[in-house]
């Protein structure tokens, strides 16, 4: 049985992540650009397929968040522990890559399933999503369950949401604007590769952190009661989040037309809003002394700031 010095773990593991945090934000950047470059030209590629219509938005958009929330789910399921995180994500960012070279060829042919074009459709999106959905996961596994941990996963998810508002600008007013959806699928594919082998370098170095500080052994203190309160308020605000962004982007397709600008303006301001608002509450985070008001007082704003959209 080992043994862990509970009072120095928490600090080792953090100091680790500290150490490699310019070339972790650079990762979690590029792979966020990526992913948002997938979705733009997935979106311009079911148009031609489903329609531009909201059945096609709605497939999209439904999938990419649900297949996401799947990986995120699943990855502590089937990866251990012990497997070094910084290979675990290359491995999946290579799969990125590989399954978004597939949909230049799967997603042309859902067009002839006819009645079942939508669920076709969606089981074309749901492996690149679940990978996508699984990056996070594997490479903030380490970090510890504590105030400052939570803050640095804050600040990883901030630099990744940052990389996908880029990305989908990228996507739409340039690479598809000068180039085609397999000029942008290819440099999405390059960007999966470039990371992966930056993570595959940074593995090389001697960052065992499993070994140190695991994150089942971080926690001290156990979870609220009413956790699964808290979690359905956060689904309940996830649905009514993506139900806002699909009528937003209806609206603005009947005065802009129903283009890939107008989904990239949507998919950018939304994404900026997130890192905004995440990058805030990872740092006030550490001086919350209660949550679930927070969590409250923020749905309730949102409400109001919904309707004062509409």
């Amino acid at each position: 049985m080992n043994t862990i010095d509970q009072s120095s773990a928490p600090a080792a593991g953090l100091s680790v992540a500290q150490r490699w945090l310019p070339a972790l934000l650079f990762l979690f950047i590029g792979s966020g650009c990526a992913a948002l470059i997938y979705e733009v030209v997935w979106f311009q590629l079911l148009q031609l397929s489903i329609g531009s219509s909201a059945v096609s938005l709605g497939v999209l958009l439904g999938i990419f968040m649900g297949g996401m929330c799947l990986g995120s789910l699943l990855l502590p399921k089937y990866i251990k522990p012990e497997q070094h995180p910084l290979r675990v994500y290359a491995v999946i960012e290579i799969g990125i890559g590989v399954f978004g070279l597939l949909m230049l060829a799967l997603i042309p042919l859902v067009g002839n399933a006819y009645s079942l074009r939508e669920i076709v459709a969606g089981l074309c999106l749901l492996p690149p999503t679940l990978l996508m959905g699984a990056t996070l996961p594997a490479l903030s596994r380490q970090l510890e369950s504590t105030p400052g941990g939570i803050s640095l996963l804050g600040l990883f998810y901030t630099a990744n949401i940052l990389g996908a508002a880029f990305g989908s600008l990228f996507a739409g007013f340039y690479l598809l604007r000068q180039y085609d959806v397999f000029t942008a699928t290819f440099i999405a594919a390059a960007i999966n590769a470039g990371i992966a082998g930056v993570a595959f370098l940074l593995a090389a170095d001697p960052w065992q952190t499993h070994e140190e500080t695991p994150v089942e052994q971080q926690r001290t203190e156990p979870g609220p009661h009413n956790s699964f309160v808290v979690y359905v308020a956060i689904g309940l605000s996830g649905f009514c989040a993506l139900a806002a962004e699909a009528i937003w982007t209806r609206i603005l397709g009947l005065l802009f037309g129903a283009s890939v600008y107008t989904f990239s303006i949507i998919l950018s301001v939304f994404l900026v809003g997130l890192a905004i608002g995440s990058s805030a509450a990872s740092f006030f985070c550490r001086r919350v002394e209660r949550p679930h008001l927070v969590l409250g007082w923020c749905q309730l704003l949102a409400g109001s700031s919904i309707a004062w959209t509409a």
